[in-house]
């Protein structure tokens, strides 16, 4: 580890730390992007963008983010709502585990701390989905308190900064970044400070071609004098993601069309899909897709032909998903596994709140809503 990150806190380090912090809030004082949640302090609506950030790019939260604010102006109005409205307004945003998570933190803020958003990060770490940057953020930001909040792209900054050439999956040489997140976060304006590492770190300290010499702590930055930025932060590699095949139907009678509802919880849970199911990479996809159907929704199939084949690829798994176009038995739906069913027109359909696999199969279907 670098020999900066084994000066604690000493009198050294704190007057550096401070020169670091000064420049930071200058820099962030002319140069801050005019963004919605940056008009604001309060602590909802800052919420809702910090949960809406998580590993989403700030281009595409804007209209996501503005919609929901006018349809839920408040912690109340989010609690009380209908959770399919609640996803319809997540649609096409991902990692919907992030809406069901804030509604339930939301009712647990109505139920439990009388509509407020408590101000201590051990408060807001007991929230549904508020984990320990996002309690940083809303603690700093929205509450003036001295609390880190490191991110990706604080992470790194800081490992530049301190030229930290350590495998950042390591647990201590993460926690020391936190550390001196923390010490930076002391004194005057934590908020916007915490906001300058972030934005520091979206606009000049880029994974790929940092723009060092517009840095406003290129002085200090010891990737800057070594010259290997570029080259950190160091993390191990990920696995790739799974591969894993599926099947679905577009199961139509009389006009409408049969969709489903995944149960809470899971990696799409509560949300709308086409019946169907994962299948094996050497298996028959149509005989699949009947057993599916069978076990599933306790219908026959009376047809089905193969439309083609989508792919999305989720954090851990690469998706493909074989699209057929079915008809169906008459008879009544028995499910299994599942929290609800529908059968509706392609139109309602395409304006129920679904994930990625779901569009792409009914833009393959030609029932986007487009």
């Amino acid at each position: 580890m670098n020999a900066r990150m084994d000066e604690s806190t000493g009198s050294g380090t704190r007057q550096r730390l401070s020169r670091v912090r000064r420049r930071l809030l200058a820099w962030y004082d002319a140069n801050q992007r005019d963004l919605p949640w940056r008009r604001t302090r309060d602590p909802y609506a800052l919420w809702v963008s910090e949960t809406m950030l998580q590993q989403t790019r700030v281009e595409t939260v804007i209209p996501y983010y503005e919609r929901f604010l006018a349809r839920f102006p408040d912690v109340e109005s989010l609690a009380s709502a209908d959770a399919e409205e609640v996803y319809t307004l997540w649609t096409g945003l991902g990692y919907y585990s992030r809406a069901h998570n804030l509604q339930a933190a939301a009712r647990a803020v109505v139920e439990e701390h009388g509509g407020r958003l408590p101000r201590e990060t051990a408060a807001l770490r007991r929230l549904k989905g508020v984990g320990r940057y996002t309690a940083g953020a809303l603690a700093s930001i929205a509450f003036d308190r001295p609390e880190p909040a490191v991110d990706g792209n604080v992470l790194r900054v800081l490992t530049r900064l301190e030229g930290v050439r350590d495998d950042i999956g390591r647990v201590p040489v993460r926690e020391r970044l936190w550390q001196i997140a923390g010490e930076l976060a002391r004194g005057p304006r934590p908020g916007h400070l915490n906001q300058a590492l972030m934005e520091l770190g979206a606009t000049l300290c880029r994974p790929r071609a940092p723009v060092c010499a517009s840095c406003p702590v290129e002085a200090a930055c010891d990737a800057a004098r070594v010259g290997d930025a570029e080259d950190l932060p160091i993390k191990s590699k990920k696995k790739p993601p799974r591969p894993v095949g599926a099947v679905a139907a577009w199961l139509e009678r009389r006009g409408r069309a049969l969709v489903v509802q995944q149960p809470q919880g899971g990696l799409l849970g509560g949300l709308w899909e086409l019946p169907g199911g994962e299948i094996e990479d050497s298996g028959d996809a149509e005989q699949a897709l009947r057993r599916h159907l069978t076990e599933r929704v306790g219908l026959a199939l009376t047809g089905a032909e193969r439309i083609g084949e989508i792919e999305h690829v989720f954090t851990h798994r690469h998706l493909r998903l074989q699209v057929f176009r079915c008809g169906a038995a008459d008879g009544r739906v028995r499910r299994s596994g599942l929290a609800a069913h529908r059968w509706l027109s392609p139109a309602a359909i395409a304006r129920l709140p679904h994930g990625g696999p779901t569009r792409k199969a009914l833009a393959l279907l030609g029932h986007s809503g487009e």
